[in-house]
């Protein structure tokens, strides 16, 4: 068996990272992407490797050799690479193509070692490596018969959306038979490009073959197995995290900050929503006004004010629309930077980072559980001259709730001292009924002018894509000078859609809560069945857990990685210095379950 790499063009879209190098000799973690492939080819045990070069190839002739190891290497040039496209790269290797079974793969590629060994392994002659179809991918996508063989390539023109849920996307890497190559595929490819040119890619001619009565091309579906091709800076940035290991791997994650979807084989147990809504129904309404939301402007700041008032059932000068808390935690603290803040540790970090550090003074609960009651608070700021008081309600990532009655202690005791008091109650829908008081309440916040209400609607609402929060208070000067600090189109059409049509569903949305808690209290009896975890009870959707020997936090989040598990590493967060803690979010049952099952194995 032998290997032809296509390595001839010029990966104009890297930019900077290809002005004086080719492609391949682009970088993934100290590595260019050709020595990593040929030393996965070199210890498949392929006879040669033929690599057809073209811009820049004679770097390639320098970092690579004639050989590695005991595999040597051939090269063949395309003169014309910048004229021509890959089609005519595989032309000119057509002689080596018919002498020998080949792998056939393209230069820009990262893949794990286990599908070139899949590749190897599977007995159907000619197969080309296919994965799911993502929204992320780019390229040929091609569709299969219920034996697995290929029955047609689809062209760009052709792709429907609407059927994505058949596609595949080729991978491009490729196995031939010396028959298949020799009877088949290079008459085929010397036809095609004699009929209409060398400006085309090989794939055209395997769509004209799997055109044929007898199909020849089966497809290896991978599933779990990574891979990535890198066309741009995008690209090689997720790759580069893709690829990460260890620790490095989880930094380069938690960098990321979401945008998960781009990495489909992983589970996020980092990030915080609600597993049951929205529901089917809100998201096919969504759906069916995608086109007018996408081509039509949002109504400015004051209709969304409108409707931001009755979705909190407040009046609309009480109330500000932002692009996810985040913007209004930014606007008012920007606004409001210099004054004595107290804070509880750990927390919410949005809040404290936003903060000067001789502006911070901080309250860390001493009981193992860091539960605390408005007394505590109370104690000990009662001396500490603060001027504002910040309160997550159910704290993150404790999961620590204030009753009702002490909600109402904190908000009389700040009141008559003088301290603004924001509450921010992101995860209160998660509580139980019976303990939670929600302040946003148009009684409440004019008694309370001093009292700042903060809610995000990604966390209890199902909806981070939205980019959607509320600020509300009493204080009618605050909120009007906070409107004008931000912009009058500061969120999307579909947001606020989102808020108009809210009101239909708010039935389905405390059904959804109720699922929740059912959900909750399971996933915790089963957590804590797993002996290296302390489960922290939590009013939140999520759980605190102390991680217990023989494992670190570090290392279990570490090991869960590599099963594709995304959780929470805490080890970083203030509050936590030189203690082993993890938040793990709470999914549906069946993604609880995977978790579950994972955390028993180890």
């Amino acid at each position: 068996m032998q290997a032809i790499i296509l390595a001839a063009g010029m990966g104009k879209r890297l930019g900077e990272l290809t002005r004086e190098n080719t492609k391949c000799m682009v970088k993934v973690h100290e590595q260019t992407l050709i020595e990593r492939m040929i030393g996965q080819l070199e210890r498949l045990g392929v006879k040669r490797v033929i690599l057809v070069i073209g811009y820049k190839g004679e770097k390639v002739r320098e970092l690579i050799g004639n050989k590695i190891n005991h595999t040597p290497i051939l090269y063949i040039t395309n003169p014309v690479y910048d004229k021509t496209n890959n089609i005519y790269s595989l032309y000119l290797a057509k002689d080596y193509l018919v002498e020998d079974e080949t792998i056939l793969l393209e230069s820009d590629l990262i893949f794990d070692d286990s599908i070139l060994t899949k590749l190897v392994n599977d007995p159907s002659p000619n197969l080309a490596v296919v994965a799911k179809y993502q929204s992320w991918m780019d390229g040929t996508v091609v569709t299969l018969d219920d034996e697995n063989y290929i029955s047609n390539f689809i062209a760009k023109k052709a792709f429907r959306f609407d059927q994505k849920e058949a596609y595949y996307k080729t991978v491009n890497i490729y196995k031939f038979s010396k028959s298949f190559s020799r009877n088949k595929y290079v008459p085929f490819l010397e036809a095609y490009c004699k009929a209409l040119g060398n400006n085309e890619y090989y794939e055209q001619v395997l769509k004209v073959i799997s055109l044929l009565n007898k199909p020849d091309l089966k497809a290896l579906v991978i599933d779990t197995d990574k891979w990535y091709e890198i066309d741009d800076q995008q690209d090689l940035n997720n790759a580069e995290a893709l690829f990460a290991q260890g620790e490095q791997a989880l930094s380069l994650y938690g960098k990321r900050f979401g945008g998960y979807w781009r990495f489909p084989m992983l589970l996020d147990f980092c990030y915080l929503v609600n597993p049951y809504f929205p529901n089917s129904r809100m998201r096919e309404e969504m759906k069916s006004n995608f086109d007018t939301l996408l081509t039509e402007y949002p109504s400015g700041m004051r209709v969304n004010a409108q409707l931001a008032a009755r979705y909190a059932d407040i009046r609309p000068d009480q109330i500000i629309v932002g692009n996810g808390a985040a913007e209004l935690i930014h606007t008012y603290l920007r606004l409001h930077p210099s004054c004595p803040t107290g804070i509880t540790l750990p927390t919410f970090e949005e809040y404290p980072n936003r903060l000067a550090p001789e502006h911070r003074i901080c309250f860390q609960p001493d009981h193992t559980n860091f539960t605390y009651t408005s007394s505590d608070l109370i104690a000990f700021f009662q001396d500490k001259g603060i001027k504002r008081l910040i309160l997550i309600n159910p704290d993150n990532p404790s999961g620590n709730l204030l009753s009702k009655a002490e909600l109402l202690s904190l908000i009389n005791w700040t009141k008559q001292a003088g301290i603004r008091l924001i509450v921010d109650e992101s995860f209160l829908d998660f509580a139980h009924p019976e303990n939670r008081l929600s302040l946003l309440d148009k009684s409440l916040l004019d008694e309370n002018p001093h009292l700042i209400v903060i809610k995000s609607i990604s966390k209890s609402y199902g909806v981070p894509g939205l980019r959607l929060g509320f600020l509300a208070s009493g204080d009618q000067a605050l909120i009007a000078e906070l409107k004008k600090e931000i912009s009058i189109w500061n969120i999307n059409s579909f947001a606020e859609f989102y808020m108009q049509i809210f009101i239909k569903y708010k039935d389905d949305y405390n059904r959804a809560c109720e699922r929740f808690l059912a959900e909750r209290e399971r996933f915790l009896n089963c957590l804590r069945q797993i002996a290296f975890l302390r489960v922290i009870p939590s009013e939140a959707n999520y759980f605190l857990c102390e991680v217990l020997p023989p494992y670190t936090s570090t290392q279990l989040c570490t090991t869960l990685l590599e099963r594709n598990i995304l959780i929470k590493n805490c080890a970083t967060k203030a509050g936590f210095e030189g203690k082993s803690y993890i938040r793990i979010a709470i999914r549906d049952q069946r993604d609880n379950d995977r978790l579950i099952s994972s955390l028993s194995d180890l």
